[in-house]
């Protein structure tokens, strides 16, 4: 019973860290709730690349892409020197043409090699809405 219970709580806490470590669903949730500003032609600097691992989780990389009539035409990677390399591979999305931007965020995108992964256009991002600053009552009333 206690190993049961040992293992069930080892389960939760790895699901729980993954789930905080899966960058593209934070990013995700940001652009449903937030929306974002258009993507124009032009070589973006701050971009997000998310590539996705087959359990479903994602690893998040600085990059750079350039979009042309509103279609991702290149991309490159950061590396840790702050240099940047293009990204070599031909890639698609799941019609077999580049890959489109909706709120921000890149179809999906796919590679010869079976990789997967989306472009975020984080300067994108809408702002959060501002809130009313809430105030504590004094005891004496």
């Amino acid at each position: 019973m206690k190993r049961t219970l040992l293992v069930l709580s080892a389960l939760f806490l790895t699901l729980t860290v993954s789930a905080q470590n899966d960058c593209y669903k934070r990013i995700e949730d940001a652009f449903a709730k937030r929306g974002s500003y258009g993507v124009g032609d032009d070589m973006h600097r701050n971009v997000i690349v998310s590539f996705f691992e087959k359990d479903g989780s994602s690893t998040c990389v600085s990059g750079k892409a350039r979009v042309e009539n509103g279609q991702i035409v290149s991309i490159l990677l950061q590396y840790d020197d702050d240099t940047y390399e293009p990204f070599e591979k031909k890639f698609y999305n799941d019609k077999k043409q580049l890959p489109g931007i909706s709120n921000g965020i890149s179809d999906m995108i796919y590679t010869s090699d079976g990789e997967k992964l989306k472009v975020i256009f984080i300067d994108k991002l809408k702002p959060k809405q501002k809130s009313f600053k809430e105030i504590a009552l004094p005891d004496d009333l």
